[in-house]
């Protein structure tokens, strides 16, 4: 059985340097025998969360389905469907994009709260996925995860997805020119984590896994 990939970017500039990182790590997944997908956020309609809770409500160890009736939905059942995942978006004022922050306050279905009770619980601890995070910016990119919150955006997502990292590529110098395009090496670096994310995502179904992830700046 083949791996399937989906990846997930919140990058508003089709093909730029965010979305040719998240091809050249699906195109290492491929080289390796995966299937892969690509959800563009801005190609779909995903409202707001209104903090209702409604979906937090029920028990259990199954996502909470949300009231509101957009793509959400759907683009979940594709990523549940998934071996592994891609987690891109670009930095913004020191964060991830609007759209991406958009998409991760729609996944508060993956935790408990009921009213009465204090804080949020996880509705499980399992980890049946695999995950690279990518994100860009015009600094350089080891203060990435030193200066901006997108890391932390992007892990907190995985954890939702229920995904355990294993790469991390942090494309840094990424606004010089309207069409820049991405470095031969950190084209390959990011095919090597494609490769690797392809290898490892089938650990779910009893094959080896690393015991942790790799990251690095460009």
């Amino acid at each position: 059985m083949s791996v399937r990939v989906v990846a997930i970017t919140g990058s508003y500039r089709k093909g730029g340097i965010t979305d040719q990182a998240v091809e050249a790590v699906l195109e290492g997944a491929r080289e390796s025998g995966s299937e892969t997908e690509t959800l563009r956020l801005t190609e779909r309609h995903i409202e707001f969360c209104t903090n209702c809770r409604k979906c937090m409500e029920a028990p259990g160890e199954e996502r909470g389905k949300c009231v509101q009736q957009d793509d959400l939905e759907e683009m979940l059942a594709e990523i549940e469907a998934a071996d592994a995942v891609v987690l891109a978006s670009p930095v913004n004022d020191y964060n991830v994009t609007a759209i991406f922050r958009r998409f991760m306050e729609r996944l508060v279905g993956y935790g408990y709260w009921p009213w009465g009770q204090y804080a949020p619980s996880a509705r499980t601890k399992k980890q049946p996925r695999r995950a690279v995070l990518i994100s860009s910016a015009a600094m350089p990119g080891f203060l990435i995860p030193l200066t901006t919150g997108a890391p932390r955006a992007l892990r907190l997502t995985a954890k939702l997805f229920g995904a355990k990292r294993v790469g991390s590529l942090w494309i840094g110098l990424a606004a010089h020119a309207p069409r820049q395009q991405l470095s031969r090496r950190v084209r390959e670096r990011a095919r090597r984590m494609g490769r690797k994310l392809a290898r490892e995502a089938p650990a779910r179904m009893g094959k080896p896994n690393s015991p942790q992830g790799d990251s690095e700046s460009a």
